[in-house]
């Protein structure tokens, strides 16, 4: 069975940084794409990072130059590098596969920005 668990949320200053990790489970992420979205109080859940099988990668244009979507698929993670983190990033960070036709959802992180 196909599980997700997102890690390395927390509380940070405007302009600090996190890293936020996604183990997999019941599959291989080598032969997945893979994604991390997001939802802010109040907002949809939007894409942040994805990466393809071949490992192709497209970001949010919010996000461009400030975040880095990688995979390790020997240790079957994906991480999410989160540098000159602002205010409007605060939300609930989830990682995302699809397994033939089902979405799969890890239970979120949450990351914080704040003084």
């Amino acid at each position: 069975q196909v599980q997700l668990v997102e890690s390395g949320g927390g509380l940070v200053r405007p302009g600090g940084s996190l890293r936020l990790s996604c183990e997999g489970s019941g599959f291989s992420l080598s032969t997945h794409a893979m994604a991390w979205y997001r939802q802010a109080p109040g907002k949809t859940r939007e894409l942040v990072a994805e990466i393809s099988r071949g490992g192709s990668i497209n970001y949010a244009a919010f996000v461009m130059g400030r975040f880095t979507i990688s995979r390790d698929n020997a240790k079957n993670m994906l991480y999410l590098q989160m540098n000159s983190l602002k205010p409007e990033d605060t939300a609930i960070y989830y990682c995302h596969t699809v397994e033939w036709t089902t979405d799969y959802w890890g239970q979120g992180t949450q990351v914080s920005v704040s003084l």
